[in-house]
């Protein structure tokens, strides 16, 4: 059964700074991207099986990212970590609001927001938003 994982994208106003922001920390040459977090996720083999991470930005879950592995490793303070491996590609989904949280969250297979139809993800971020509001995409 696949599972995705939900997670707020702290100080990104848009899609576009989630973009900006991976493509500076992403090693040149490299066909991933990576976040690392503090907990390892207990269900991996359900994210692994075709999962993605969904960002929150301002309020609303608005993009994905395919999940391609999860590293758990030990930083050089001895503190326990985990690497999420993703595919750099950002697809835009249907914004769907969603209240703040700390850490991540699991989200079922069935409860992720669709993906938006292409072109859609083109438009600026406010304008998609206010279409998602009137039901348009």
């Amino acid at each position: 059964m696949t599972l995705h994982l939900l997670k707020l994208s702290v100080g990104a106003d848009s899609i576009a700074d989630i973009a900006a922001y991976q493509a500076k920390k992403r090693p040149k040459g490299s066909d991933h991207c990576v976040h690392v977090t503090r907990m390892v996720p207990r269900r991996a083999d359900e994210l692994l099986d075709g999962g993605s991470l969904y960002w929150v930005i301002k309020g609303r879950i608005s993009v994905r990212q395919a999940l391609k592995a999860i590293e758990p490793f030990v930083d050089v303070e001895g503190i326990s970590r985990c690497r999420l491996v993703l595919d750099p590609v950002l697809v835009a989904v249907v914004p769907r609001p969603f209240r703040a949280f700390q850490g991540w969250r699991y989200l079922a297979d069935k409860d992720r927001p669709a993906d938006l139809e292409k072109g859609a993800d083109e438009m600026p971020d406010e304008l998609r938003l206010t279409l998602a509001a009137l039901g348009l995409v």
